[in-house]
């Protein structure tokens, strides 16, 4: 079978044997020349596929961007149909762009830094500052233009599409010229794309037992083991408590002191944030923005005054603030205090109503929490509930009719008592329940539920109902000899059917 020699035939040799210079060109530096040529051209191609591979990161990064800002303005293409406002048609437009350079779901603002070796002519710039420019260079075109109405977005839409196609066209024309210096990459086989496969050596690791027979064969024979021991113990039981505590100061966002003189800044007052922020940029770290939201919702839950609950609003802003400068990139501050401070500016507003609408959540939140609580203290408290002591023994009750309908006084005086009871009351007494009435009795103090109990009896809402007496067993036995010494029935006193109970006790 003969042998294939073909895939030699991309190999790169560097041979002097076929070589033929003028009798005036020394060899041995023509050839030393030709190889620096060759070693030159190899690290440019591999540079330029880097670089290449580099930018299209950055394209398909900016097209996703570019795509979701296209989808912003078609969404509300139908919802300014009619209008003609040129400035809430830009003012839109910003907010789209808001939105999508605030977007999360489509990656870091900041793009991946740049491979060794590839050097650009200034700093990459993130995201949001190239769709930043890009908008600006659209609505240049669009003032230009002067469009009007419903045209003026369309005319947007039209711009930011064009964009759309030029960094189309580019990204494949890159991949174009990709595909051809890898391919050209390929065709050559060099020393450096030979790798041996005995570079790499291997150490097998003792396994835990042999590592136990190894050390107790050298173990030093000390004086006194048990000292040793209790040392080895404490320095384990030190290092334990301290990664525990390590891990508590983790949950926990408090904010720091910078952060906290940071909310104390005045509601909207942005000169003295952006100073502050200047001389302290720590403060733009994401934990700081926590320890904020955190330091205001403490401030919430321990409000007493007004006062108490703007610092709360404030902290929130202060945090918020915060946020959107980080989310807006590397030019973030700039941006974000350039459009605040703009008067009427559609940034302003969505700001601020963010801001309500996160202090309101706490807020709320806060009211929750101290209604939950206060409803579990009031769980531990004593309550009066109507039971029956006797188990042959059943509560009925029974509310008088109508006015109208009463036949007698007593049914009319048990009716202007019933009058008096609050709705609720009322409604559990027409049910017929008495867990109804227990629950509406364990809402009540302890003397007021004794008070209602007293009325329910003189009205006579309340009746005791024996039950029938089973001489046969024990208990009937003992009910029957009780019945003989004390003359009356078991549990026919209307007081004993009044019980205070504490759900604390078993």
């Amino acid at each position: 079978m003969p042998v294939d020699y073909s895939k030699w035939d991309a190999l790169e040799l560097s041979d002097d044997s076929d070589i033929e210079v003028h009798p005036n060109v020394d060899k041995r530096s023509f050839i030393r020349a030709k190889q620096n040529q060759i070693h030159q051209q190899r690290i440019d191609r591999k540079h330029r596929i880097v670089t290449l591979k580099y930018e299209r990161v950055i394209n398909d990064g900016l097209l996703a961007r570019i795509d979701g800002l296209l989808r912003a303005l078609n969404r509300h293409k139908k919802e300014l149909k009619d209008q003609n406002d040129a400035s809430s048609i830009d003012e839109l437009v910003f907010e789209s762009l808001m939105d999508v350079t605030s977007d999360s779901q489509l990656g870091d603002d900041h793009p991946a830094a740049a491979p060794p070796g590839v050097h650009t002519n200034e700093e990459q710039p993130s995201y949001s500052k190239m769709m930043g420019a890009l908008v600006d260079q659209v609505k240049l075109e669009v003032d230009r233009l002067k469009p009007v109405g419903a045209e003026r977005l369309a005319a947007y839409i039209r711009e930011v599409a064009g964009h759309n196609k030029k960094v189309q066209d580019l990204q494949k024309d890159l991949n174009i010229e990709l595909s051809k210096l890898e391919k050209e990459e390929g065709a050559k086989i060099t020393s450096e794309s030979i790798h041996t496969g005995f570079d790499s050596s291997f150490v097998a690791k003792p396994s835990p037992l042999d590592s136990k027979s190894a050390a107790s064969r050298y173990e030093p024979e000390l004086l006194n083991p048990a000292g040793a021991k209790s040392s080895s113990s404490s320095t384990e039981l030190t290092t334990k408590s301290g990664a525990a505590n390590n891990d508590d100061d983790d949950d926990i966002a408090e904010a720091s002191p910078t952060a906290k003189k940071f909310g104390k800044i005045a509601f909207g007052d942005y000169r003295a944030s952006l100073q502050f922020i200047s001389s302290h940029p720590e403060i733009l770290a994401e934990r700081e923005t926590d320890g904020l939201l955190v330091e205001a919702f403490d401030a919430q839950t321990k409000a007493e005054t007004p006062k108490d609950e703007d610092y709360a609003r404030q902290c929130v802003h202060q945090a918020l603030l915060l946020q959107y400068c980080r989310q807006l990139g590397k030019d973030g501050v700039g941006l974000f205090f350039q459009r605040v401070q703009t008067p009427g500016h559609q940034a302003r507003k969505l700001f601020l109503d963010d801001v309500n609408t996160t202090y309101n959540r706490i807020r709320t939140r806060t009211a929750e929490l101290k209604q939950q609580t206060s409803g579990s203290g009031s769980g531990d408290k004593e309550q009066i509930q109507l039971h029956a002591v006797n188990p042959n023994t059943s509560i009925n009750i029974t509310t008088p009719p109508p006015l109208d309908q009463c036949h007698t006084d007593d049914e009319r005086a048990s009716r202007a008592i019933f009058d008096t009871f609050a709705p609720e009351l009322q409604q559990a007494l027409q049910s017929g329940s008495l867990d109804a009435v227990n629950q509406v009795l364990g809402e009540l103090s302890v003397e007021q539920a004794e008070r209602v109990v007293e009325q329910l009896g003189d009205g006579g809402m309340l009746s005791l109902e024996e039950g029938v007496i089973d001489a046969t067993t024990e208990e009937g036995k003992r009910q029957i000899e009780q019945i003989e010494k004390t003359h009356q029935m078991p549990s026919s006193r209307l007081e004993e059917i009044a019980e205070t109970e504490d759900p604390g006790m078993d």
